[in-house]
């Protein structure tokens, strides 16, 4: 069920159904949101910094990428990486391109908009990440598998495409959604 439940968030508009006809038991899943929807469920019981999540999505060179991200007023860092709908429990190179750009783009705005002037140095991207929660989904036609289990993408072009997606579509969304985006940043600088 955790499984199907997972490929109907990264396939939106996917009905799948699981019907245990041991108990009669029936579960059917089924989210139009797609991964935004992921990541509203994965905080649903928490107090958010952004009430809907941040969607991006891109391609390029027939890579496909999907990003939603949603902080909370927590401290755990909960993000989720995909390729081609398996789970890069491992992360990869499309994780390290999202982190990269995701701590740039932040402490871009924050210098920008001069919201970090009390700090000494840029904030890091731990502090960026406590309290995110995200699903990095990439579908690329050949996908290389780090390792023994294919936990970890290994597709080094993936890395620069995230990184250019992050880079944009949070920059423009920081810049079109200035009190939002203080929310985020102020929340970077008190971790």
């Amino acid at each position: 069920a955790h499984r199907l439940r997972e490929l109907a968030f990264l396939n939106a508009g996917v009905t799948i159904a699981l019907d245990d006809e041991r108990t009669g038991k029936s579960h059917r899943f089924q989210y139009e949101g797609g991964i935004s929807s992921f990541v509203q469920f994965i905080n649903k019981n928490k107090t958010t910094v952004n009430e809907t999540p941040i969607y991006m999505q891109g391609e390029r060179d027939g890579v496909n990428a999907e990003i939603a991200l949603q902080w909370n007023d927590g401290y755990a860092e909960t993000v989720y990486s995909f390729a081609n709908n398996i789970n890069t429990q491992e992360g990869g190179t499309h994780l390290s391109g999202f982190r990269s750009a995701l701590t740039r783009t932040v402490n871009s705005y924050a210098n920008k908009k001069n919201l970090a002037k009390d700090l000494k140095e840029s904030i890091s991207g731990d502090d960026i990440r406590e309290g995110l929660v995200a699903v990095v989904s990439v579908k690329t036609p050949r996908p290389q598998f780090e390792g023994q289990t294919k936990t970890k993408l290994g597709n080094t072009e993936v890395k620069g495409i995230v990184e250019a997606i992050v880079n944009d579509r949070l920059g423009a969304y920081l810049e079109e959604h200035p009190p939002i985006a203080k929310r985020i940043v102020n929340k970077t600088i008190e971790a």
